[in-house]
């Protein structure tokens, strides 16, 4: 048996005619839906990207001059120039007919029509309707090549204000080789903005070297960082250059660096001063040639005031600092960040979801987003997964309905676990500036397996 697809709309006021049409077309196409008034049409646009849409030139009684059929006409392709509308009339005026055309209708079928002659037309109409798809989708992967191609900051997408004024920080920073600092909150996208630096620098033919922080425990940062020796201690069976070595001549990114301990910021300020390394377990040192961005989410001012921070590190790494905006503060990008996920997490799940309801995205503008881009990227991926739709709607998105009271006590809404355990992540986080290893120890969990719980959530 032939699969059916193709989604057709039709609009016409007659009762009788939609239920004919319906029950002859459902066996031809994958869905088909009616409607008689076509005060409903852009709400059924905007929820669903219809093939063909069939349209009535006469809506009120005894008015046969089509001029409802113009306006619904015109109207429809202001929504969607791409519209395929063939327009139905029972008189069979060729100047109406041609008037029609002319104004953007793709066809037109005499009623009562011939339903082999009427299934003709539209699979005609639908055919068109493809070929001006596979028109629109070369133009915009052509388009999206040469952006990439011509685009410094392809990676990073915003067009606000605060973005373009990011674009123009990386632009003069890039062509020096003056340490930089990264101020945002998680999620922010703080990797991203020191690999474009890196990628419009004199280095980017070079090594980008990026190393979390975070992750590395006390014990192992020289070994990690400065490299080792053979035999210097019972797991180095090997020499291994460290990551200041690795990024020799390039840029080496230092992630949340606001969690290094005092002495561990003693030893990391000698290196950025002497310029040179020494192995575990070496007599010599080796001069190093980087181009230093460090990057945090904490308030790395008010730890110097509380002493947990040394003042002469933060002169060292901040000869210029770049603030990334959180994506509540720069919620008209909401729309550019989430088609390009769309876009992404549609073909990874290979899901013919192609767009958002005006619905979703009004409850993404509403949302405050304490996990900022990255979450926004969950939650479009999510969304994806579970739709059954083409059109992402506003109960695609499941965004935690659990708030925190004035008192600091937790106010659920629901008890929904993972959302409980998400809540009291953020605030446990918050309450240690960020800091993983307390945060981690207050919770009762292990860095590494709270670090996992910030990747699932999206923290």
């Amino acid at each position: 048996m032939e699969q059916k697809h193709g989604k057709i709309l039709i609009v016409d006021d007659n009762e009788d005619l939609l239920k004919a049409a319906k029950m002859f077309l459902k066996r031809h196409f994958s869905q088909v839906d009616i409607e008689k008034n076509p005060e409903a049409i852009p709400a059924l646009m905007n929820n669903e990207d219809y093939d063909v849409i069939l349209l009535d030139m006469n809506f009120t009684k005894d008015v046969s001059s089509g001029s409802e059929g113009y306006y619904w006409l015109e109207k429809i392709l202001q929504l969607d120039p791409s519209s395929v509308v063939v327009l139905i009339t029972a008189y069979g005026d060729v100047q109406m007919a041609v008037k029609a055309i002319k104004a953007g209708a793709t066809d037109f079928v005499l009623k009562p029509w011939e339903n082999e002659k009427l299934l003709a037309t539209l699979f005609s109409a639908m055919r068109l309707r493809e070929s001006r798809d596979e028109v629109q989708n070369l133009k915009i992967k052509n388009h999206e090549i040469n952006q990439a191609l011509n685009d410094r900051f392809s990676e990073i997408i915003g067009q606000s204000t605060a973005m373009q004024k990011i674009f123009q920080t990386i632009d003069r920073v890039a062509k020096t080789d003056a340490n930089v600092l990264i101020l945002g909150e998680n999620g922010t996208g703080k990797e991203l903005i020191a690999r474009a630096i890196h990628r419009n620098s004199s280095r980017k033919a070079e090594n980008f070297i990026s190393v979390d922080l975070g992750s590395i425990t006390e014990t192992l940062f020289e070994s990690e960082l400065f490299g080792h020796k053979k035999g210097a201690f019972t797991d180095a069976k090997e020499d291994r250059a460290g990551r200041f070595e690795l990024a020799n001549g390039g840029t080496l990114f230092l992630d949340e660096i606001g969690n290094l301990s005092m002495p561990l910021q003693a030893k990391l300020l000698t290196v950025i001063q002497n310029r040179k390394v020494s192995r575990v377990g070496a007599n010599k040192d080796t001069p190093i040639d980087i181009r230093l961005i460090c990057a945090t989410n904490m308030p790395l001012y008010d730890m110097v005031k509380e002493n947990r921070f040394r003042q002469d590190l933060l002169y060292r790494i901040n000869t210029i600092e770049v603030e990334i905006p959180a994506l509540r503060d720069r919620l008209e990008d909401i729309p550019l960040l989430a088609s390009h996920f769309l876009k992404h997490y549609s073909v990874k799940y290979d899901k013919s979801v192609n767009k958002i309801s005006e619905g979703a995205m009004t409850r993404m503008h509403k949302h405050p987003w304490p996990g900022n881009i990255r979450e926004l990227q969950h939650a479009i991926e999510r969304a994806v997964i579970l739709s059954n739709s083409s059109v992402l709607q506003p109960e695609d998105f499941n965004f935690a309905p659990v708030t925190q009271r004035e008192d600091g006590q937790l106010n659920l809404d629901q008890y929904n676990l993972e959302e409980v355990e998400k809540l009291l992540i953020r605030k446990v986080l918050k309450k240690y500036n960020g800091n993983i290893t307390q945060a981690a120890s207050e919770l009762g969990l292990t860095r590494s397996s709270l670090y996992r719980r910030l990747e699932k959530y999206g923290l």
